[in-house]
């Protein structure tokens, strides 16, 4: 049970569970917004009675426009609001809380080291264990 307890306390795991309900209580917003707003607008466009009757008529062949329309206008809804109201206000923080840390703001050689960085590294760390007890 005290395992348990420690996994479930451990920031990233709280950090997730709360991450899950807001995103289900945001996007019953978005839904709402988009069945309420933008799929009936959509559907006058098309001329239709719902957004899902919505087609697009090419010759012979029929388009089932409107259920993909909605589908990304609701994914474009939910990513603007994410980046706007979770991630540029997080990246905000984050810098903020540097510059409380270290006096001022990170610079491009303080910058995270990017994954050819990180690989390179990890090739000299093994290749320096490879070379060590021969050398010896």
């Amino acid at each position: 049970m005290k395992g348990f307890k420690e996994f479930i306390m451990r920031g990233n795991v709280v950090e997730l569970a709360v991450a899950v309900i807001i995103g289900a209580a945001f996007t019953a917003i978005v839904n709402a917004i988009v069945d309420g707003i933008f799929n009936p607008i959509i559907a006058a466009i098309f001329n239709a009675d719902e957004i899902n009757k919505a087609v697009l008529q090419l010759g012979p062949v029929t388009l089932g426009i409107g259920a993909v329309l909605g589908a990304v206008i609701n994914f474009l809804l939910i990513a603007i609001v994410i980046y706007f109201c979770i991630i540029a206000p997080m990246n905000k923080l984050n810098e903020r809380a540097y510059v409380k840390k270290h006096g001022h703001a990170p610079s491009e050689a303080e910058a995270d080291p990017t994954e050819t960085d990180l690989l390179a590294e990890i090739r000299d760390l093994l290749a320096a264990r490879e070379n060590g007890p021969s050398a010896k």
